[in-house]
This record gives C-alpha cells, structure tokens and sequence, in this order.
C-alpha cells in the first residue's frame, strides 16, 4: 500500500457527472474528478462507441494516478417511441380538435399523423392519454383499433418531426431493451464499464432479460421513469442492483405534484433493502447557462440528501453546459453543507430500517451501533464482492464505510454507495493482518488518526460472499480486539 491513496471526500452522498460534448477531453474529465465527481456517466443515447472508450480510457488513467477506484455507469438508450414527420415539417393543433394517429408512413397534416408502434395501438383503450413532446401536446383517445387511435387534442400546439411519444396510462409489450441496447451493452461490458443503467423499465421481467444478458459483470441500475414500474416498485427493487429516480420522465407521465412523493416513496424502499438509489434530472438546471444555481435547485439538491439518497446526478449541467466543473463543485459543496447539519443525522437515524434477520445483518447493525458509541472515525469492511460493504451503508452510520477489497470490480462498483471510500488491493494474507491493514488504510485516506477508533467488519473464511460474522474494534496507534 502507497503512500498516495485517493483522499476521503469527506461526505457521504456521491456525486454522478454525466460525460459529452463539454466535458470528454481528458483534462476536463480530470478536473471533474477533482471537483467532486465519484461517477461518470456514458449517456448511450448521445454520443458514439469511440466516443465513450476514450472516455473510459481517460477515467482509467485518472484511476491509475490516483490510486483510487472510479465508478463507469453506461446509461442505454432504450425504445424511443416517436411520431413520424409531417408536410412542412410542423403543424398546429387546436384545442378540441379531432386527431388521428395511424400506421400509414405518409406525411402528417393537421388532421392526422403517422405512429409506427403497432405495440401502442395493441395497448390503447378509449380514455387513454398520449403526450407529445414531453408532454407539451396531450391527447386523449376516443377510439382505437390495431393500427389507428383517434383523438381529442386536449393540451394544443405546435408539433413537429419526430417529437417523442408517451403513453403514461398503459403497460406496452415493448422490450426495454432494443437492438441497439444490446449492441451498446456488449460494447459497454466490454469497455469494463461498472454499472448499466436500464431505461424504459415497467416490470420485473426487464430487469430480469438485462441481468441475463449482463451475466454478473456489472450492477445493474433500474431507471424508474414509468407509471407501470411503480406499481411493483419492491419487485424491481428486489431484483435491481441499484436504482435511479428518472424524474424529468416521471414528471411528463405522471402529475408533476406526485414527483416529490414518489421520489420519497422510491428511496424508502431502496433503503429498506440496502440497494443505492440516485435521483436524477435538472437538479442543477440553470447552470447549464449560468455559473450559479438558483436556490430553489440548491434546496433540490438538498432534499435529496435529506431524504438519504446514494448519489445525486448532473445531466446537461455537465455534458453540455457552460460550467461543467463548477456545477461539480456545486453539488459537492451543498452536499457536505447539509451533512454537517445536525438535522441530517436525526434524519438518517429516523429513517434506518429494521436490521436483516440474519447473523451478518445482526453483526452489521451492532457494528453501527459500537462505532456511535465510541465515536469510530469509521466502520472498515473487508470484502470479495462488495456485499459486507452494503450491509454496512444500508446501517447509515455516523462514521465513514471503508471498503478494503481485493476486487477491483467491487471497489469500483462502490462509488455509488453512501458514504462509502473504497481501496483496492491484496492486503490480507492472514486475520491476524486485519487490524494493521485497516490503520494503514484509513490513516492514508485521510480518515483516521492517531486515538481514534476504528470498527471492522468481515467475513470468515475470507473470499465467501455472504459469511459476514466478526466484528471487532482497534485503535489508531494501538489496538484491542474483540470478536
């Protein structure tokens, strides 16, 4: 072990910096990284395959120098449902005007439109609503077949080439991953990239056909967006790795008052079940343009903290805005504000769930529990594949989580999780290493020093996933143990 670890950020929650047109040239990636940024998003909707692998090669090279583990999220595109184009290339609707909606390729007019997704009209009932160009035009159907939908312009304007399409009201039979995705994914795989996020998820089921495809090399992020997700919301938790609060989709197809409820909703499970969860979309909007935020996106970005989310995310603030690096620098400095607040830790406190009902969730909460009593300056984690290490997060302790680990996929894959700072190295050899190897590493980060106690949690035998069983105490520049 060096004597040049990554420093501690000194915060809990993480910083997610999506990568594009402002923000791929190295240099710019870098000082992102200083910033504050723990990960870095490839937006597969935007932007070509070389484009992002110089972009994982810059973040490996950042990893390098830095001897700190850093987290690649790919976010695939998904089904995009869209109109086609019309004569002139817009037209303008009326309020209460008849408008019909078929599979016929011909050029729109202002009586009519083509949709070719045959899965919408297999779905569509009278009554549903359909929203063009997020939700700037609703309209609402009369009647509808297998290859048409007549409708009633309900919210009117102009509309244009191929605007986008939701269909907020209906389940549709259309895969959340298309041809595309799969391409991207394997690309993506094959890049090292350490979490994939999922769009367009509305059941179980499509968490399940990307988990297949994904093959245990990376977590997988469900990005709820859909209405229909949310009605077996702790089923996909269940079988997500992590999940993403996809706001600026959930506001177009559901009432933007809902928003911050499900937003709460979406974290309390997340919690309950120990799986990160992010919250997404123009938190920082306006800094698109503009060096500063306004306050209401700062008390934004604060909620989301106050209700105890993993990460919270930059979008066009970073791949496209004038200001990428300071709208890091932002979010990490109200970040950090808001956990020195006393409030935030009577919140984390309130809204900690029952310990698992098992031997390594009951060592994991008494671990917690030890660390608060003697003012721990963290709770160290030894683990193979970054389960310990979530235990230990799901208990939001007032101390740090180290995760010390000799896989660097689970290392990386931890810069999503709250509060946790993870090394990546061989370090154990014996149990009796333990002790020395959890000073070293938290002195070098920056996290502990001399007089402090240090809290450790592992498994043994070392190298079985799940068998956390020992917990035990040391202090920095001596130590006592317990196990």
């Amino acid at each position: 072990m060096t004597d040049d670890l990554g420093q501690y950020r000194g915060r809990r929650a993480k910083v997610i910096a999506t990568l594009g047109p402002a923000s791929r040239d190295p240099e710019v990636i870098a000082d992102l990284f200083e910033a504050g940024a723990d990960v870095f998003r490839l937006n597969f909707s935007h932007g070509s395959q070389e484009d992002h692998a110089k972009s994982v090669v810059a973040i490996r090279q950042i990893e390098k120098d830095r001897e700190r583990p850093i987290t690649v999220l790919m976010d695939l595109q998904g089904p995009k449902l869209r109109v086609g184009p019309f004569e002139g290339g817009k037209v303008l609707l009326k309020t209460g005007a008849n408008f019909r909606l078929d599979l016929d390729p011909a050029l729109g007019t202002e009586k009519r439109v083509c949709l070719p997704h045959p899965e919408i009209f297999a779905a569509l009932k009278p009554g549903s609503n359909l929203l063009v160009d997020d939700g700037h035009l609703r309209f609402r159907v009369k009647s509808c077949g297998k290859d048409f939908a007549e409708t009633e312009v309900v919210i009117a304007g102009t509309i244009s080439d191929r605007k986008g399409v939701n269909v907020p009201d209906v389940t549709l039979a259309i895969p959340a991953m298309t041809d595309k995705d799969k391409a991207d994914l394997q690309f993506g795989l094959s890049q090292g990239v350490d979490w994939v996020a999922l769009s367009f998820v509305q059941r179980p089921e499509d968490v399940a056909e990307v988990r297949a495809a994904v093959k245990g090399r990376a977590g997988i992020v469900s990005k709820l967006e859909k209405p229909a997700a949310l009605d077996q919301l702790d089923a996909i938790v269940d079988l997500s790795d992590a999940v993403m609060v996809a706001r600026g989709d959930l506001g177009v197809e559901m009432p933007l008052e809902q928003v911050p409820i499900l937003q709460k909703r979406i974290i309390r499970s997340c919690r309950k079940r120990g799986k990160p969860v992010v919250v997404a979309t123009q938190m920082l909007d306006s800094m698109i343009k503009s060096p500063m935020p306004t306050r209401a996106e700062a008390s934004d970005v604060a909620t989301a903290i106050y209700d105890g989310a993993d990460a919270v995310m930059l979008s066009a603030e970073t791949a496209a805005g004038q200001f990428p690096v300071r709208a890091v620098a932002t979010m990490h400095r109200i970040i950090k504000q808001v956990e020195s607040d006393e409030h935030y830790v009577s919140l984390m406190d309130a809204g900690r769930h029952d310990p698992e009902h098992s031997s390594p969730g009951a060592i994991t909460a008494a671990a917690r529990q030890i660390g608060q009593t003697l003012k721990a300056a963290a709770i160290v984690t030894f683990t193979t594949s970054g389960t310990t290490t979530l235990r230990a997060a799901r208990e939001r302790p007032d101390s740090p989580v180290m995760c010390i680990t000799p896989n660097v996929a689970a290392g990386r894959r931890m810069g999503l999780v709250w509060g946790v700072h993870a090394v990546v190295g061989d370090f154990i050899h014996s149990v009796d290493d333990i002790g020395d190897v959890a000073v070293d590493a938290a002195v070098k980060s920056g996290i502990a020093k001399d007089g402090q106690a240090l809290v450790i949690t592992a498994g043994m035998p070392f190298g079985k996933v799940g068998s956390t069983n020992m917990v035990r105490v040391v202090w920095v520049g001596g130590e006592t143990g317990m196990q």
